[in-house]
């Protein structure tokens, strides 16, 4: 286990900035004049976040209210056009916008996208076809917005969700417990990579991932395994591994295992009975007998009485503010 790095980055605290799209702000700037912030669960993650609102259509030059637009075409090439005039294309300048727009987006911790955009959508983006100027069938689903296709393009490990994913727990508290790792990773760039704060980084978070997915732990723990040669690619792959893991929403196998490993920690402090006291309810969450914060409940008292290190630098344990509450329903 290694010892805690000097100067090493503290973990980020809220609020943390994200960008979002500027109608879930409230701003009327949809096509049509309105906004949509009633469509994003603003109050469950009250304090949490910093908004930095854009409208791409608005960024183009296009007016409010305006022509609305649709994706045509081929759903993993689309073309985004006019409804009711096919030869208005603002494709390019949507793409050209979002390329442009990552350079002031550097030091955001995530993004919320609007569901269903033409330009801000991220999944199923409804795709038509399309020939002279007209729809000739029913629309493929799987298109991508394409100012967020630029963004996810130039910044593919910021944590990105859309707005109804959001009203869902499991989806919002995955999204919030990226954007806290993906902050703490910005301040270790910002402090300087070194071997050793990267080993350190992932010892603090080896256990968050393996909860996750252990496919991609494991693929973490070998690119840190030779870090003589080539440092800088070695943390790009490395981060690229553990936001791919982190995007996948732990399952109630993955918390018990990481709970289990937990547990061996204190194997030489907890006396029988506090031992199997904890087995039965980590074998309770597993089955869905018992909520997660049950488990992590007694873990915690465990380590205030029969504290270690190492674990107290597990972000697992604490992955974003208790006070949210996030994993309630978990």
């Amino acid at each position: 286990m290694p010892a805690v790095t000097e100067n090493f980055p503290s973990r980020p605290s809220a609020p943390l900035p994200i960008g979002i799209s500027e109608c879930l702000l409230g701003s009327e700037v949809r096509y049509d004049g309105s906004g949509a912030k009633s469509s994003f669960p603003h109050a469950a993650l009250d304090g949490l976040f910093e908004y930095r609102g854009i409208c791409p259509e608005v960024g183009i030059g296009m007016s409010v209210p305006r022509e609305p637009i649709r994706l045509v075409g081929k759903a993993m090439q689309p073309r985004a056009v006019g409804v009711k005039q096919p030869d208005l294309d603002v494709t390019d300048a949507l793409d050209l916008y979002g390329r442009k727009a990552v350079t002031g987006l550097q030091d955001v911790c995530g993004y919320v996208f609007m569901k269903g955009s033409p330009s801000c959508g991220l999944f199923r983006v409804k795709v038509y076809p399309h020939e002279q100027g007209k729809v000739t069938g029913a629309p493929d689903l799987r298109g991508r917005g394409i100012y967020a296709a630029a963004v996810t393009d130039e910044l593919p490990n910021l944590p990105v969700e859309e707005n109804g994913r959001m009203n869902d727990p499991v989806l919002r508290e995955n999204f919030v417990l990226r954007t806290f790792t993906y902050g703490h990773w910005l301040k270790l760039m910002e402090l300087g990579l070194s071997a050793r704060r990267l080993i350190e980084f992932h010892s603090r978070y080896k256990y968050l991932l393996m909860a996750h997915s252990v496919a991609h732990y494991n693929e973490a723990g070998r690119l840190l395994s030779d870090l003589k040669r080539d440092l800088p690619e070695k943390a790009r792959q490395y981060v690229a591994a553990l936001m791919a893991g982190l995007s996948r929403p732990a399952t109630r196998k993955g918390h018990a295992n990481v709970l289990s490993h937990l547990q061996g920690y204190l194997k030489r402090s907890l006396d029988t009975d506090s031992r199997q006291e904890l087995d039965a309810l980590i074998s309770a969450y597993r089955i869905g007998e018992q909520p997660l914060l049950a488990p992590l409940a007694l873990l915690k008292h465990h380590f205030r009485r029969h504290p270690d290190d190492y674990i107290a630098y597990q972000t697992y344990l604490d992955p974003h503010p208790e006070r949210s509450a996030l994993r309630r329903a978990l």
